[in-house]
């Protein structure tokens, strides 16, 4: 049987690895390294302008998309809603001033004048007030799902002994990969400018469900393992339960992960940020609910936590 759990101090250096970058593109001040900032915030986040345009014919959101470029708004992001309707979300649109017509107007008298004629439009605005509120919201609902997992796995495996270590070690596992994929994201807000809206926090809170749930699978197996045999020692359970339990979690991640780049490769740029959220996730939860979490369980259990670091290079000297 491979011994999986024997090496448990590397996965914890490979965590480290993935980690670290990211944290410290979070942290740098905007300008180190490319010029840019990490997590870079698009207008859900900030604030900005939500135009809605439905035409008389069908329209192509290429153009639509190419049309805003030229009008000095290439943040824009274009989303087709139905054959003939657009939604559109840029920053805030300069009112009218004096004799200038306002920006809204001359986005729409271009897209009259190249896209086609105008059945009816609308705006909205978001303000600053309001992107703090969805910052805000965003944190408190990962929180109070935190305290929810956390009490549910403690319930759940109640006949395990320690139970409440599960539950930690889910919320930790979490964590985990919640931090690796914020860090993925601001390295590539500073790299390629991509920016972060509402669909990023769709794909975190989804990230967040998939992970529980590859842990949970693992867990599992760990308690009907220790309750069928009691006396055995944990990190052999821990290691056969991973054994028996690695073949459904990989199988699940590929083919999950194979629909997400089919649709990364033919889907839209409003959901490229979604789908490319939801994919990282899902081969962070995978890798994470086998070599973070479980090993998380055995470590607490041995009290390793000061030389987490030090097991893997001691197991591969012996």
């Amino acid at each position: 049987m491979f011994n999986i759990v024997g090496k448990r101090g590397w996965y914890f250096v490979l965590s480290a690895i993935l980690i670290i970058p990211g944290l410290i593109s979070m942290i740098a001040p905007p300008g180190w390294a490319s010029g840019g900032s990490g997590l870079r915030p698009g207008i859900d986040f900030t604030s900005g302008s939500v135009l809605n345009v439905a035409f008389e014919q069908p329209v192509d959101t290429e153009a639509v998309r190419s049309l805003m470029a030229r009008l000095d708004h290439p943040e824009a992001l274009v989303q087709s809603v139905g054959s003939d309707s657009v939604l559109i979300r840029t920053r805030v649109l300069e009112e009218a001033s004096g004799a200038e017509l306002s920006e809204r107007q001359r986005i729409e008298d271009a897209m009259e004048s190249e896209i086609g004629s105008i059945a009816a439009s609308g705006v909205d605005t978001v303000s600053p007030i309001i992107a703090q509120e969805t910052v805000r919201n965003t944190f408190l609902a990962l929180m109070v799902a935190s305290v929810f997992i956390l009490v549910y796995i403690w319930y759940a495996f109640r006949r395990v002994p320690r139970a409440y270590r599960y539950g930690v070690a889910a919320v930790v596992t979490l964590a985990h990969d919640t931090i690796i994929v914020l860090g993925v994201f601001s390295i590539l807000g500073r790299v390629l400018g991509i920016e972060v809206n509402s669909m990023f926090i769709v794909g975190i809170l989804t990230v967040a469900g998939y992970s529980v749930n590859d842990t949970i699978v693992v867990f599992d197996r760990i308690r009907e393992n220790t309750i069928r045999v009691p006396d055995r020692r944990l990190e052999d359970t821990v290691n056969l339960s991973i054994v028996e339990s690695v073949g459904r979690s990989i199988n699940t991640s590929f083919t999950t992960l194979m629909v997400l780049l089919a649709m990364l490769l033919i889907g839209g740029d409003s959901i490229r940020e979604l789908l490319l959220v939801v994919a990282i996730g899902v081969v962070v939860g995978t890798y994470s609910s086998i070599f973070i979490a479980a090993q998380f369980i055995v470590i607490w259990e041995r009290r390793e936590f000061g030389r987490i670091f030090t097991l893997g290079r001691r197991e591969a000297a012996a």
